[in-house]
């Protein structure tokens, strides 16, 4: 009794239904499932439930991957717009520099089409030349411009810029050539008051915007506000240049001439480019040369008596009769 309990309750209790039963009542609801599900579609809603609880599982799985992926793809979307930025500010100061240099350009072809406007026929030829090498200071006012003698350029030749005298020619080499500027200490040019043509010297005194006019009486006609022209003596500039612009005049009781200061028209800190020119020789404003100068010498009286031919005296002794006595 206690074996046959023993083995019954093993085989009613352990083994259950058979595997065979079960995977036939599984088919089975399996198929009915199918069938009312393709008939109806009541399982649409289950399924549809059933996605919506599995989807965070889903982006858990699958977050790693797209974070990595997202890390990536930020990094180089960074990488690509630091590129493009670092290209465009590039390309920004490229854009600036020729802006600033078409400015600059622009600038001097206004003073260059302004000094062409303005000079008179006097001037026959000119030639541009780059300023490289600048010496302002109370000692020395020097410019070193890439022009020499191998472009024409002779010594003491006349140098202007588009707002007026610049200087001249002081030493000259092959390639290049030093300028000094009418506000040396050392430079003196002959000027004259366009207003009232009063003719002067202005002396230059070291500083670059300053010039001096010593040798103007005080009862010349000479204001403040006065432009200071090329005279045309000197040799060396033609007529008609401007030079500067008087700012100060002083008259001392005390003293027989005035105290006049002038201010150059010319930057002549500032400009990057000068104007060699040549005069016509034959016009009625060019320099007047040294032979035009010149005075001719009186013409001396000979030293030595002329010759003449003798003085033959007529005989005055009266004629005698012939004799006749036989």
């Amino acid at each position: 009794m206690a074996v046959f309990g023993s083995g019954g309750s093993r085989i009613g209790g352990g083994r259950g239904p058979s595997f065979g039963f079960r995977f036939f009542c599984y088919a089975l609801l399996s198929v009915v499932l199918m069938f009312y599900d393709n008939r109806g579609g009541w399982l649409e809603t289950a399924r549809y439930g059933l996605t919506a609880a599995i989807y965070p599982l889903q982006l858990a799985v699958n977050s790693p991957s797209a974070a990595w992926d997202w890390l990536k793809e930020s990094f180089a979307t960074r990488e690509s717009l630091q590129k493009e930025v670092d290209g465009l500010r590039t390309q920004l100061r490229e854009q600036q520099l020729i802006t600033m240099r078409q400015a600059a350009l622009q600038a001097e072809n206004a003073k260059l089409r302004n000094l062409n406007g303005i000079l008179p026929e006097v001037i026959e030829k000119r030639l541009v030349g780059e300023i490289i090498n600048v010496e302002v200071s109370t000692v020395r006012q020097r410019l070193l411009v890439n022009r020499g003698g191998s472009s024409g350029v002779y010594k003491s030749q006349p140098v202007i810029s588009g707002d007026g005298v610049i200087g001249q020619v002081f030493r000259l080499g092959p390639f290049s050539s030093e300028i000094i500027l009418i506000t040396d200490a050392e430079h003196a040019l002959p000027v004259q008051v366009l207003r009232s043509g009063v003719r002067t010297i202005a002396l230059g005194t070291g500083h670059s915007t300053s010039l001096e006019l010593p040798y103007v009486p005080q009862n010349a006609d000479v204001k403040t506000g006065d432009v200071l022209v090329t005279s045309g003596l000197g040799a060396v500039f033609p007529y008609g240049l401007p030079v500067a612009r008087v700012v100060n005049v002083t008259l001392d009781p005390a003293e027989p001439l005035a105290r006049i200061t002038a201010v150059p028209l010319a930057n002549l800190e500032s400009d990057r480019e000068v104007l060699f020119i040549w005069s016509r020789p034959n016009h009625p404003a060019a320099p007047a040369t040294a032979e035009a100068l010149a005075v001719d010498a009186p013409i001396k009286a000979p030293t030595t008596a002329p010759t003449t031919a003798p003085v033959t005296t007529p005989d005055t002794t009266p004629d005698t009769p012939p004799d006749t006595t036989p």
